[in-house]
């Protein structure tokens, strides 16, 4: 899709992925067999972002690593397909990150992934024409918690608050944050908009009511967005709140629901929209993945 005349440049950095899904109806076997539907597609955090950015007509630049493998040619192909700018080195001997993920009878995801060339991710691929006042800088947290690209997300960061573009955060999985904070709260100073879902946000902030954490969250961050599944999204500006109910919608597959909310709110968001205006395009954007398997618009 053509990006549409004046919007904002995307830089989005982070995991590029294969994801493996299987979708079962029953539960699962242990030892044993249990029938799945198998399907493959492109996956990671910040690369299903950008496709759904791409796929809404926005210029969008993703920077991450991929081996020297079938995955890579088939990430590279659905990727660039949809109009995402690709700057991806080529890790060779290295095998392109995978993902199995394992989808139950209520939609609900588990994921067990495998970095591969991710860990390569290099400071030398933030490319300097790409950081440009006016444009956004979307990190994904999953390189502040990878020790091995956590340089890589620091240096973004900060790059980005150097050259005047706007920035913000996911917080990508709650497991990985709640034995590493450190590197994520480090962070938060650099970053304009945070967003996360419940589990993450009571992780990071040791808080069990979620209402609590957007607190404690806001006053690190001028705007934090808290996706409550089911619930729809709360929203923290300063002292204001803002509270979005969820859409109806038929469950398959919740993965990538998160990823596609924070491309439906930053295309609003940085086209000037109101926070409640912009937390309204996510919640939307992400109901529209759920009633299908794979988290991004490309077809499996």
């Amino acid at each position: 899709m053509t990006a549409k005349p004046g919007t904002v440049p995307f830089v989005l950095v982070g995991d590029l992925m294969m994801d493996i899904t299987a979708v079962t109806n029953e539960p699962i076997n242990y030892a044993s067999d249990t029938r799945a539907q198998i399907s493959i597609q492109p996956g990671g955090g910040a690369a299903t972002t950008a496709a759904w950015l791409a796929h809404l007509g926005e210029d969008v630049h993703l920077i991450g690593a991929l081996g020297d493998d079938l995955f890579a040619t088939m990430f590279r192909e659905a990727l660039t397909g949809l109009g995402v700018h690709l700057h991806a080195s080529k890790i060779r001997g290295t095998a392109t990150g995978t993902c199995i993920v394992l989808v139950d009878a209520t939609g609900e995801r588990t994921m067990l992934p495998d970095p591969g060339a991710n860990q390569a991710l290099d400071v030398d691929q933030l490319t300097d024409s790409l950081f440009t006042a006016g444009a956004h800088l979307h990190l994904s947290g999953y390189t502040l918690l990878n020790s091995a690209t956590r340089g890589v997300g620091q240096v973004a960061l900060t790059r980005a608050r150097a050259r005047q573009l706007t920035s913000s955060m996911d917080l990508a999985s709650a497991a990985p944050i709640a034995v590493s904070r450190a590197p994520i709260w480090a962070a938060l100073d650099q970053v304009d908009v945070l967003l996360a879902n419940s589990h993450e946000a009571t992780a990071l902030t040791g808080l069990a009511d979620t209402n609590a954490a957007m607190a404690a969250l806001a006053e690190a961050v001028e705007t934090v967005v808290i996706k409550c599944g089911p619930d729809g999204a709360v929203a923290a500006q300063g002292h204001l709140r803002y509270a979005v109910p969820a859409l109806p919608a038929k469950v398959i597959d919740t993965t990538g629901a998160g990823d596609a909310f924070a491309a439906g709110f930053l295309a609003s968001w940085c086209a000037g929209r109101e926070l409640p205006e912009a937390v309204a395009a996510g919640v939307a954007q992400a109901t529209r993945t759920l009633g299908r398997v794979g988290g991004g618009p490309m077809t499996p």
